[in-house]
C-alpha cells in the first residue's frame, strides 16, 4: 500500500472511500466529522441515522455513501477519546483495521483519511501517527493508495515521521 501525506482538505481529494473520524452516535459534529457532513450533503445522516440508529462502539466503523463528496462512500470510524481516557493503542489500531475490512468488501482502492483521535479527541500526534501507519502497512488489504489528509502542521510532521520510520 502506498501512503501518500497531503495538506489538502480531506473534503476535496477525489478517492474511492473517505474516511471520517466520527463519534459513536454517528450524528455528525466538529472538526472532520462536521466538515465531511457539510461537504456530503444531509444524505449522510439520514443513511447514517436509518442504517445505524444506535451508532457504533469506539474502535469500529461503519459505512455510507458520500454524497457530494469525491468519493462512493464515507467509512465512518469512531476513533479513542484521549482526553476522556480512552487511551488503549488497540482501540486506534483497530479503527484503521475495521476501516480498511469495509473497504475491501466495498472494492476500495483509494482512500484519504484524517488523523483519527488527534485532533479534539487529544491522542499525541506522534502516537496517532505512528499507530495509523504501523497498522496500514501491517494490515493486508486491497487499498492500493492511502492519502492522509493533514492540515495541522503538528499532524503532517508527526506523519511524515511516521511514514520514514515504516517505509
Amino acid at each position: 500500500m502506498e501512503i501518500v501525506l497531503s495538506t489538502a482538505d480531506i473534503t476535496t481529494v477525489p478517492a474511492d472511500a473517505i474516511v471520517n473520524a466520527a463519534h459513536h452516535a454517528l450524528r455528525g459534529g466538529g472538526g472532520v466529522d462536521g466538515a465531511i457532513h457539510r461537504a456530503g450533503g444531509p444524505e449522510i445522516l439520514r443513511e447514517l441515522v436509518e442504517r445505524y440508529p444506535n451508532g457504533t462502539p469506539t474502535g469500529t466503523a461503519v459505512w455510507t455513501t458520500a454524497g457530494a463528496l469525491p468519493a462512493t462512500y464515507v467509512i465512518h470510524v469512531v476513533g479513542p477519546n484521549y482526553t476522556a481516557g480512552q487511551r488503549d493503542p488497540a482501540l486506534l489500531e483497530s479503527c484503521y483495521r475495521d476501516a480498511l475490512r469495509i473497504a475491501d468488501e466495498l472494492g476500495v482502492a483509494t482512500m484519504t483519511l484524517p488523523a483519527v483521535s488527534a485532533g479534539i479527541y487529544g491522542w499525541p500526534a506522534q502516537s496517532a501517527a505512528d499507530i495509523a501507519v504501523q497498522t496500514l502497512l501491517g494490515t493486508r488489504a486491497k487499498v492500493s493508495r492511502a492519502t492522509f489528509c493533514l492540515v495541522e502542521p503538528r499532524l503532517y510532521k508527526a506523519f511524515r515521521n511516521a511514514t520514514a520510520a515504516g517505509q
